[in-house]
């Protein structure tokens, strides 16, 4: 089949209108063309007065060697890839040690279904609970404010990801397609089929729920093993080599292949792997506030006179500043139609994250707008001292919102003005269990309230309305990545503990769902090669 990428046809077009563009892009007749499969689609709102719909299509014809000749300087017609993921190996017996996972988030999920699938029947130990269990400890949290250390936003099955956009795209490197593979096993788990070739696509938690459920099935399935309410205290090494890991309850696993895929907020993990002398360093990551806008305000600033279009669904943003202070202010995370919601994972500590449902049709828009700082410049201390810090403003946060897990809040125009709030606007906010109005000048490092102050502004002539006096911020937000970095060698072995596996984005080398899972995949083959040596 041959590949036309960059294929722009308006919003309103049809079926006959995108077939008519192909035939016309090629140059061929009818009877040359066979079928077209949509690879991918997404649009450009560059121009808000002239927004397209761009394709990459796959299509058949049948005089293929003839017309990719003709097209052999086009750097938009080619061969279409083969982007079918094959097993590298499969267990020839079954293995007398077996692998085991810690974490049951996106990255520890893919490396223990690839696992599984390979036949190696896999361990997965993951702290907190099933997804059904954990989604009860969650709305606690946000209904009653009745926290649960081991079960929250951050632990239990699906990891930190479950409790968010659901987003599933990334801008690393994927020559080997594993992204596809991604997207394909969580299609067979019910994720909806257009996740395949949406640009940006996105599923929502409730979704989420059920699909994991259906991959834990299949792992099981597969003769995978997984524990859940099951907290790793200690990873066991002797010689510089792993030898298991124990439980918090006292029991013992041995293995000389250990995944690390604990998340961003496994502080504990990390407190315990740098005790017995396991490679890490301190890294980069950044801090600031959750802020919010009335969807129409973001739809119409994007879309225009297309605002509400069917086809475009809620618009998203993403915006960055450099400031004069050095810093660089950007958004992250940006959740349309979505919520503010209460992330933390440590008691006494508040903490803000972004989730959309499905159907992102909830009033306000929201994303992160946050300040990156660094360890040589930020905290110098010692290689856990990104945690230290994170900490020190979470348990700020959590004093300023009244100690009752309430968030401090404060209207743009008011914290542009160096007031305190004392009465909302015509945006509400959407975190639970409740805000506090307030000044949150002392809320985050003054270089980073000087930062965002500097850089509302400047957003808005980008964005029309985004230093509206009612918007909203909401903090604070601390875990955009991991603070620490488990550094790994070619073979994604940790530098010094051979058969240790750091993965995804608590060793810092992944930043959301889709790259957390392609590195599972590729930690999953890099144990398989020795497993079978």
């Amino acid at each position: 089949m041959l590949r036309i990428t960059e294929l722009k046809l308006p919003l309103d077009h049809s079926a006959d209108d995108l077939q008519t563009t192909v035939l016309n892009r090629l140059q061929i007749h009818l009877n040359e063309f066979v079928s077209y499969h949509i690879f991918r689609q997404g649009h450009d709102a560059r121009k808000r007065d002239g927004i397209f719909l761009v394709y990459t299509l796959d299509v058949d014809v049948k005089n293929e060697a003839e017309i990719l000749a003709r097209f052999a300087n086009d750097n938009h017609i080619s061969i279409t890839p083969n982007t079918e993921y094959l097993l590298i190996t499969q267990a020839v017996t079954s293995p007398k040690n077996r692998p085991i996972i810690i974490g049951s988030g996106p990255c520890g999920l893919l490396a223990t279904l690839i696992l599984a699938q390979m036949g190696f029947k896999p361990i997965m130990l993951e702290r907190g609970k099933s997804v059904r269990e954990r989604t009860k400890d969650t709305f606690a949290l946000w209904r009653k404010s009745q926290f649960n250390a081991e079960s929250n936003v951050q632990f239990g099955e699906g990891g930190a990801g479950t409790f968010s956009d659901g987003k599933l795209y990334t801008q690393i490197k994927d020559p080997n397609f594993y992204g596809r593979k991604v997207l394909q096993e969580f299609v067979k788990a019910g994720a909806p089929p257009e996740i395949l070739y949406l640009s940006k696509p996105h599923i929502g938690t409730f979704r989420l729920v059920t699909m994991l459920e259906k991959i834990r099935a299949t792992i099981e399935s597969l003769g995978g093993e997984i524990r859940f309410e099951s907290r790793v205290d200690e990873v066991l090494i002797k010689n510089g080599c792993v030898q298991g890991v124990q439980l918090s309850n006292g029991e013992t696993l041995d293995s000389s292949h250990v995944v690390l895929a604990i998340g961003h907020s496994a502080r504990d993990t990390f407190s315990m792997l740098h005790r017995n002398g396991v490679y890490m360093e301190a890294k980069p990551f950044s801090l600031g506030f959750r802020i919010e806008h009335p969807q129409s305000l973001i739809d119409q600033c994007r879309f225009g006179n297309d605002a509400g279009h069917p086809l475009l669904g809620a618009a998203d943003y993403k915006v960055v500043h450099h400031c004069k202070n050095g810093r660089s202010v950007y958004s992250f995370c940006m959740c349309p139609g979505g919520t503010v919601v209460a992330a933390t994972s440590e008691a006494g500590h508040v903490v803000t994250n972004g989730m959309s449902q499905y159907s992102r049709n909830e009033r306000n828009a929201n994303s992160a707008i946050v300040v990156g700082i660094t360890p040589e410049i930020d905290y110098p201390e010692h290689v856990l001292a990104g945690v230290d810090l994170q900490r020190h403003w979470e348990r700020q946060a959590f004093l300023l919102g009244g100690e009752n897990y309430a968030a401090p809040a404060q209207l743009v125009g008011d914290f542009l003005a160096k007031r305190p709030s004392t009465t909302f606007g015509s945006v509400q906010p959407s975190y639970t269990p409740s805000v506090k109005l307030g000044d949150l000048s002392a809320s985050l490092p003054d270089y980073a309230i000087a930062a965002i102050r500097e850089a509302l502004p400047e957003f808005d002539k980008k964005i029309k309305g985004f230093a509206m006096h009612d918007a909203l911020l909401t903090g604070v937000e601390t875990r955009t990545s991991s603070p620490v970095r488990i550094k790994r060698n070619d073979q994604f072995q940790s530098l010094n503990t051979v058969g240790l596996y750091p993965a995804g984005e608590g060793a810092g080398y992944a930043g959301g769902i889709l790259s957390a899972a392609i590195d599972g995949i590729k930690v999953a083959e890099a144990v398989a090669k020795v497993l079978q040596t």
